[in-house]
């Protein structure tokens, strides 16, 4: 079992001890006493909850392009430096495996998460390329979702998030932490998802 970045924090909010693991990370499942609260905090404010366990991967290097495009679904070559896409990736049949969200970093460099960890399926793809990945899953990630989540990072940062476009990613601080800032979530509302190192995390 292991914690993530944010669990020193996370394990003193806990009250309920509700817990649970998500691919071996100890992971809090929620903080109020029902999920009801928490639910009306993300679509009448906004709440924030870790999401450090989500499989990630940085693939990087000259055939990094190349590499993506032999195994999502997306055509990556369209894919600019700070854009972030949706894409799933399939076998060989055309069965979908998994999915997840892709962000290219700058030129030759991207990070993909995923549902389920895929490091030996991503190395036995790259035959023939000039193409690194490394599983970064250790990066902490929080989402803060819910319509005042912009209101809320603006507040700690001087960077225009206004100009920050849906599926978009971009580097800035946080109350002078060096993070990655992007526009993406699951909520199905205005969010963002905060990308930040470990030691950096609390």
């Amino acid at each position: 079992m292991r914690l993530t970045p944010f669990h020193t924090r996370t394990s003193e909010l806990c009250d309920v001890y509700n817990w649970s693991l998500w691919c071996n990370w100890l992971l809090a499942d929620m903080y109020a006493p029902d999920h009801i609260q928490e639910y009306f905090a993300i679509r009448t404010a906004c709440a924030v909850f870790d999401v450090s366990p989500i499989p990630k991967y940085h693939i990087h290097g000259p055939d990094a392009v190349q590499f993506l495009n032999r195994i999502v679904t997306q055509d990556v070559l369209h894919c600019a430096v700070g854009q972030v896409l949706y894409t799933p990736w399939c076998d060989d049949d055309g069965k979908i495996m998994d999915d997840g969200i892709l962000a290219r970093l700058d030129g030759h460099s991207f990070r993909l998460t995923a549902g389920d960890p895929w490091l030996y399926w991503l190395e036995d793809n790259t035959v023939g390329l000039d193409v690194v990945i490394e599983d970064v899953t250790e990066l902490g990630v929080l989402a803060l979702q819910g319509p005042n989540s912009r209101h809320l990072l603006k507040t700690l940062t001087d960077t225009d998030l206004d100009q920050l476009r849906y599926f978009h990613i971009l580097k800035t601080e946080l109350a002078g932490i060096p993070v990655e800032v992007s526009r993406t979530g699951y909520t199905g509302d205005l969010g963002y998802e905060i990308w930040v190192e470990p030691p950096q995390a609390v």
